[in-house]
């Protein structure tokens, strides 16, 4: 009896417990968060002690904004396509959330640039601590979406091998939820930029 009961326990735990992938992914998020936390943190406690300029953040930020929320969307059709098998518009998708994160990580650049333009500066004698948080809490997040446009090209190569579809889905939802996390946390930063302009 001892020995059956042991038996459905081992049936039901390999189901229960999560990918190690996954798992790993998550950890990687966590930290993520953590250490955008800490900047925000210390973003709200050095505007408090005051010597803070106030610029006026690129325009170009709200179109990144759009551009990285339809990336979103493909992602999330590229999901869809290999539940249900479809090699083609999968790989279609992979490649609009490529192309699409990639014009996000080019119209963050012009608007680092257009702050430049304006005399915001990230470091040097006419720089501000405003400035260089800004620089620093929206280059943090490129470097993240850089890991995530890796991530979206091992995928895209994955497809070609056949290695995704709708019975090994686990790298295509890593990527997916990697992908959308990235998508959350822009808003979230932009949003507390905008909110703590003034």
């Amino acid at each position: 009896m001892n020995t059956h009961k042991f038996q459905v326990a081992e049936e039901i735990n390999p189901n229960a417990l999560m990918h190690p992938h996954k798992f790993i992914l998550w950890l990687f998020i966590v930290s993520i968060v953590m250490l955008f936390a800490a900047f925000t943190s210390a973003y709200i406690v050095r505007q408090s002690e005051g010597n803070w300029l106030i610029f006026d953040f690129p325009q170009l930020l709200w179109t990144n904004s759009m551009i990285l929320i339809a990336s979103s969307a493909t992602m999330h059709w590229a999901y869809l396509m290999a539940k249900q098998d479809n090699m083609g518009n999968l790989k279609i998708a992979v490649v609009l959330t490529t192309i699409l994160g990639m014009a996000f990580l080019v119209g963050q650049v012009y608007a680092w640039a257009d702050l430049v333009e304006n005399k915001v500066f990230f470091a040097g004698k006419s720089s501000n601590p405003s400035g260089s948080f800004f620089y620093v809490i929206t280059g943090m997040h490129a470097f993240h979406l850089i890991s995530g446009l890796v991530f979206l090209l091992i995928v895209f190569v994955s497809t070609f091998r056949n290695k995704i579809h709708s019975g090994n889905l686990t790298r295509i939802e890593m990527c997916a939820t990697y992908w959308h996390f990235l998508d959350i946390l822009w808003l979230y930063l932009f949003g507390f930029l905008l909110l703590n302009q003034n």
